[in-house]
């Protein structure tokens, strides 16, 4: 292949990469040259004869690898939303190949020497606050890869991480495999209690599949409105128990296996570093630092949480008697009379709600939030490349007209795409070296259909990844690896799940939510409904979330996860917890990408929660004002986006709050505070 798209410089507008000319043929080679690249600048730093200062040491290393930041960037994008059997061939032969690069460059001695040296005189450099704790951060990075072990171990390190990059990528590979293939075709005749919405998006699946009729896909765009909706309890079962088995619907594709080899490479990885397991290594770099802080949150949640959730299973029971079903509600039935109860406590219909809550309608409050809170605007291009038709690309401005950065939309499931919804960076924020404005994207898995209509939680996910595309967005950080959303683990959520508190605020829904066919306003009287049916059902969803946050800790914690036997330790640890029999774990391990498609949040899945005492104690600021855009707290709060890993998160919060968060926010939040 003599022409290289990825190895060339870019002239499309704002640098974005030339899509339409790169294939999956193009990687091996660019990974290749890429690759060869960075080693050669780890080598110039390693060998510099000049003695460590923080520009020849600690500035050359992030300006290393540049070429190899771009190509990955490019590939795990396009891998993670266009996924075909090329490129996830590519995967599987480059993730171990990366992994091993990484390390070797993590724990090269000669780099770790200049870094130990400059952080033991790091106080008499004379350095920026940014600068200050950039090197810190560095430092223990090395060390928590292993740098400062014996060769033995580090040769050791760099074999659990090779390894644990092919594990991952098998794993994500089996559950998307399970997604794309599994699907439930219905006639006419068995589409009983479901709405118009649900029912168009039903027919474009079966026409994108090519079968007569309607599907259910695995899609939770598709699964989630036919439990909630369907009337036909065999179909919901059906449905409900292919959902929770994905990652085992295929004898040849065993995710339990894998789960076991990556959960006892992780231990064996935690105790060559001086851990007792991977939940103690793991969270000694967050703001919980132990797993014991992370399990306090969680069960100061819980135990209201299943109090909260027995009581809803009472009036579910009562509905569903008296709706004819005399079985007690199960599983895939909570969602169903769950519905039916909010309409008839609130007389508030979900599904009557979404034709006001149609998807330009919400890009556009989307957008006039960020646009009030904190002065950045949004301008369709057709000129920017992209790498779907589904994609629509943005040109994101300051408050004066300059550029900001490039925002790119992917909206909708497909087959290849992976599920979930998820912000990404094709290029991050840095003024390192003169300004690079970022590239990011927003991908959601909504269902195909004309017009497209959410559901309030949909919408609600699209101002959760909207919040953290501005914190990439607006990063102002001088160096790249201080950009964005390259924060604690257990902060990275707050500048998103703060964001999703906008689209509760009267006047956003009053402007924004219009009826997609008469451009009514939402009625006052369905807005009131809708507000105070916000914590209804609020049981079910804190025992679904708090009790997969839980095992995601116990199989870390696991004291000999080679022995594991999965489905026993499942049993036995729901048991353990006293999860109600009626309520399924969110995320089950067998599917459980955030711990094991990849790393970043195994051990991690409680910082969902952790973030969330920051976001209920945060939005409670503007509340307390009585004013949802208050200019100063807006400017406050744009700090924390600006900062990226600047400054320690608990310093940004309380320059923003004045003062620690409190607990108690997040159980008036969601309503558990007398339950």
């Amino acid at each position: 292949m003599t022409e290289n798209p990825l190895l060339e410089t870019w002239t499309t507008p704002f640098g974005v990469p030339p899509f339409d000319r790169i294939r999956a043929g193009h990687f091996p080679p660019a990974f290749d040259a890429a690759m060869a690249a960075h080693r050669a600048d780890i080598a110039a730093i390693a060998g510099n004869t000049a003695p460590p200062d923080f520009a020849n040491t600690v500035e050359a290393l992030e300006r290393a690898g540049q070429l190899l930041i771009r190509v990955a960037g490019t590939f795990f994008n396009l891998v993670a939303s266009t996924a075909t059997d090329e490129l996830q061939a590519v995967e599987r032969e480059i993730a171990p190949k990366l992994a091993r690069h990484r390390m070797e460059m993590a724990l090269d001695p000669a780099i770790f020497a200049r870094v130990a040296d400059l952080h033991a005189r790091r106080h008499a450099l004379g350095l920026a606050p940014d600068q200050m704790r950039l090197l810190e951060r560095l430092y223990m990075g090395l060390v928590r890869a292993g740098a400062a072990l014996d060769e033995s171990s580090r040769t050791r390190l760099t074999e659990i991480s090779t390894r644990l990059a092919t594990l991952h990528t098998a794993f994500g590979q089996n559950v998307l495999a399970d997604e794309n293939e599994w699907q439930m075709v219905l006639a006419e005749a068995d589409l009983d209690g479901l709405p118009d919405f649900a029912r168009a998006a039903a027919r474009q699946a079966a026409e994108e599949r090519g079968v007569e009729g309607y599907v259910v896909t695995l899609s939770r765009s598709s699964i989630e409105p036919f439990l909630t909706f369907s009337s036909r309890r065999d179909l919901r079962e059906k449905a409900w128990r292919a959902w929770v088995a994905r990652g085992a619907l295929h004898p040849a594709r065993d995710n339990a296996a894998l789960i076991r080899e990556i959960l006892a490479l992780r231990a064996e990885r935690a105790r060559l570093l001086g851990h007792a397991d991977h939940a103690e290594y793991r969270l000694a770099d967050t703001m919980a630092k132990h797993p014991d802080a992370a399990e306090r949150l969680l069960r100061a949640a819980w135990e209201p949480a299943k109090r909260r959730a027995e009581a809803e299973r009472v009036e579910l029971e009562v509905l569903a008697r008296a709706g004819g079903q005399n079985e007690p509600v199960e599983a895939w039935d909570w969602r169903y009379w769950a519905e039916r109860a909010r309409k008839a406590k609130h007389d508030f219909d979900g599904a009557a709600l979404k034709p006001y809550l149609e998807l330009e309608a919400m890009l556009r409050a989307v957008f006039d939030t960020a646009r009030r809170l904190f002065g950045v605007s949004f301008e369709e291009r057709r000129d920017i490349p992209v790498y779907h038709p589904d994609v629509r690309a943005f040109e994101a401005k300051d408050a004066d007209g300059a550029h900001r950065g490039v925002f790119l939309l992917d909206n909708y499931a497909r087959a290849g795409k992976r599920s979930g919804a998820w912000m990404s960076s094709f290029r991050v924020a840095d003024s390192l070296d003169g300004r690079v404005s970022p590239i990011i994207v927003n991908n959601n898995n909504l269902a195909r259909a004309t017009p497209t209509l959410l559901s309030f939680d949909e919408a609600r996910t699209l101002f959760h990844e909207f919040g953290h595309a501005l914190h990439g967005l607006l990063s102002t950080a001088r160096y790249p690896s201080q950009s964005g959303t390259a924060v604690l683990g257990d902060f990275v959520e707050f500048p998103s799940q703060v964001m999703e508190h906008w689209l509760s605020v009267p006047e956003t829904l009053r402007a924004h939510a219009r009826h997609h066919e008469t451009g009514e306003a939402l009625p006052e009287a369905m807005l009131e409904r809708l507000l105070a049916a916000r914590n209804e059902g609020q049981g079910f969803a804190t025992v679904e979330y708090v009790s997969s946050a839980l095992i995601d800790l116990a199989l870390h914690r696991h004291p000999a996860p080679e022995t594991l036997e999965l489905d026993a330790f499942e049993a036995a640890f729901l048991t353990e917890i006293g999860m109600p029999a009626a309520i399924g774990l969110r995320h089950r391990p067998i599917h459980f990408g955030h711990l094991f498609s990849g790393g970043g949040y195994a051990a991690g899945y409680y910082f969902y929660m952790w973030a969330e005492v920051l976001d209920a104690d945060g939005f409670a600021a503007f509340e307390e004002v009585g004013d949802p855009f208050d200019a100063a707290l807006a400017t406050r709060l744009k700090a924390i986006y600006e900062a990226g890993d600047t400054r320690d998160p608990m310093e940004l919060y309380v320059a923003f709050r004045g003062r620690e968060p409190r607990v108690e926010a997040l159980l008036k939040k969601r309503g558990l505070v007398e339950a």
